[in-house]
């Protein structure tokens, strides 16, 4: 039963919600949301900013060591990969501002309560195998590039990857594989995760919903990913501090972006109108 419940959900078949047309000015709209999102109550979000720009210096440092230089910048890419799963506390924050009800921190924590978390987890584990398929690959590029053996120092790695042709090849590759990646995890996480957050639909009915958002709107997401990517750029340009503001508003912005997308219930309409509930 919990496996059929983490495949359908609540239903016992299962429910595939309707997607929608969107455009630019939807993409436009859903980060000005987030960013409405972010400034609401910033004392709220102190600590879900901070835990971004930690793990990515933990992360840094873990890989400044001469036998993990190669896999700094598939470790940094890689945060797009499991992005979605980390932001879920950020949805919840805006699930909750959207019905009026409290947006205190601590409620980004609930998440953990919800009945959907089953197939949240399932779909958690498939991009953490997609980030650690990511690393493996990655390393396995600079291995037959360069073979076994580690540079020893940052400046001889550096200089390997761009003053040599195996450097300048790994690059090509590198984000060429990269982007299949990056298109894989996009097209099937989009609104998977807030949709699991908002409706018990099971995961793999949230996948196949993420999927057809992408096939339905290929140039609006793509547009989406680029967003996503140039901002996690310039948070990683600022030694990772530009994070604590960029993952939060992209996290709230995914939530509004997948209420653009996806039919919404009728009885979203209602539940707006309740009262504050403190």
């Amino acid at each position: 039963m919990a496996q059929f419940h983490v495949i359908a959900g609540a239903s016992e078949v299962p429910v595939y919600p309707q997607v929608r047309r969107i455009g630019v000015s939807d993409i436009v709209a859903a980060l000005r949301e987030g960013l409405d999102d972010f400034w609401d109550k910033p004392s709220h979000y102190v600590f879900l900013c901070l835990i971004y720009p930690i793990v990515g210096v933990v992360l840094m440092r873990w890989s400044s060591g001469a036998n993990t230089l190669p896999l700094i910048f598939p470790l940094m890419s890689g945060f797009a990969l499991i992005g979605p799963l980390a932001a879920l506390g950020l949805y919840e924050i805006s699930r909750r501002r959207e019905l009026n009800l409290d947006t205190s921190w601590r409620h980004a924590f609930e998440v953990r309560h919800s009945p959907a978390i089953p197939s949240i987890i399932a779909v958690g584990v498939m991009l953490f195998a997609i980030f650690i398929a990511w690393l493996l690959t990655a390393q396995s590029l600079y291995t037959s590039l360069f073979g076994s053996e580690a540079p020893v120092s940052m400046r001889a790695f550096l200089d390997q990857v761009f003053n040599t042709p195996e450097g300048q090849r790994m690059i090509l590759l590198g984000n060429a594989i990269g982007f299949v990646f990056a298109v894989v995890v996009l097209c099937t996480s989009v609104v998977t995760f807030p949709l699991l957050l908002d409706r018990d639909v099971g995961a793999f009915a949230a996948v196949l919903t993420s999927i057809k958002a992408v096939a339905v709107n290929p140039v609006t997401m793509a547009l989406w990913g680029l967003i996503v990517a140039a901002l996690l750029v310039v948070g990683f340009l600022t030694l990772f501090v530009g994070l604590a503001i960029i993952i939060p508003v992209l996290g709230h912005a995914t939530w509004h972006l997948y209420r653009k997308v996806v039919e919404p219930q009728p009885i979203l309409a209602e539940a707006k109108k309740r009262p504050v509930r403190r």
